[in-house]
């Protein structure tokens, strides 16, 4: 199943998300296949033994029923890469995960042999700062193409950090001018009361001008 955007944080955003690579299914179908074509042989077979019947049926059933439970493990493993985090679950009764923020991953590796090569398959190994230290995952699709985008959103989530921190300085500069320029209005009117009372300006003009200022508070 898809991840839920009730469990993102605010203004975060996935990625990628992924269930590992059809190859994980291999075992379970050829397996499933076997037993179907076994099956066929015997049904095709005049006068098989009972016994053989049998075990052909419980192949049979038992082929459905990993493949029934790979399916369900598939379905329920998710290798996630969001704006901010990476996170990987995996389990059909008992679930695990774990979540590595994208500020803690110092590497990622990615390894492929031939074979995994041609069908677009491979691990990924992360290191990260993280209690957890290097985590190996497997089936991943695309792993190279997967790396690059860590990179790129670890890239993306330092410069938003920065942004923030820019904008949390503004924000304090700006705050600190206004509460300097009003602290300075009491000043500038006692400077005009004082040429008033030294006749520079009329009373009038001292009113007007102090009036002028205390709308800037």
């Amino acid at each position: 199943m898809a991840f839920s955007n009730d469990l993102l944080n605010d203004q975060e955003q996935v990625v990628l998300d992924l269930r590992p690579h059809w190859w994980f299914f291999f075992k379970p179908i050829a397996f499933l296949f076997a037993g179907i074509a076994l099956g066929v042989a015997v049904l095709a077979w005049d006068g098989s033994p009972l016994f053989l019947n049998l075990v052909v049926a419980v192949a049979l059933l038992a082929a459905l029923g990993w493949f029934g439970l790979n399916y369900l493990r598939w379905v329920t493993t998710n290798f996630i890469v969001t704006s901010d985090r990476l996170i990987a679950r995996s389990g059909v009764f008992n679930r695990s995960g774990i979540e590595i923020p994208l500020e803690k991953i110092n590497t990622v590796f990615f390894r492929q042999n031939l074979f995994e090569r041609l069908i677009r398959s491979g691990d990924l190994e992360i290191e990260s700062a993280s209690e957890e230290g290097t985590q190996d995952f497997s089936n991943i699709r695309r792993p190279l193409n997967v790396q690059n985008e860590i990179y790129r959103q670890m890239e993306l989530n330092e410069n938003r950090k920065f942004d923030r921190v820019g904008r949390n300085l503004d924000a304090q500069i700006s705050a600190a001018t206004a509460k300097s320029a009003a602290a300075s209005i009491p000043d500038q009117i006692a400077q005009l009361d004082d040429l008033r009372q030294r006749g520079i300006i009329t009373k009038a003009e001292f009113q007007a001008k102090k009036a002028e200022l205390l709308k800037r508070l």
